[in-house]
């Protein structure tokens, strides 16, 4: 049972705008954390942003640029990524904290999510 598809990656210039999707399953949306994370080629996958305690965070690397959101009607989150660079090319995963952990910083760490999607290609051209 696929439980998480990503979609609307692909290729745009730098400056450009993109808007990444994550389709839930209704039991997986409802998971104490949904986040977006990325890994570019030879790098460490890194995160991006979540949704979790009905707020939105983002790393300090797209603060300002990208910002996550969700509709509850349609399951889903959404990842608007605007004044796109080069160093954003990367795979972006949307996944999924089923499990409670105290303290929220744990959420910005890939270490409390145990859903995945398959990823979707980000490249942004020079």
């Amino acid at each position: 049972q696929v439980q998480l598809v990503e979609s609307g990656g692909g290729l745009v210039q730098a400056g450009g705008s993109l808007r990444l999707s994550c389709a839930a399953s209704p039991r997986t949306f409802s998971s104490y954390a949904m986040a977006w994370f990325r890994q570019a080629p030879g790098k460490e996958r890194e995160f991006v942003g979540r949704w979790s305690s009905n707020i939105p965070w983002h790393a300090d690397s797209v603060k300002g640029r990208f910002t996550i959101s969700r509709d509850n009607d349609k399951n889903t989150i959404y990842l608007q990524m605007n004044s796109l660079i080069p160093e954003d090319t990367a795979i972006y995963y949307c996944s999924a904290a089923t499990r409670y952990y105290s303290g929220s910083g744990i959420y910005s760490t890939d270490r409390a999510y145990d859903i995945w999607g398959q990823g979707t290609q980000v490249t942004v051209s020079s």
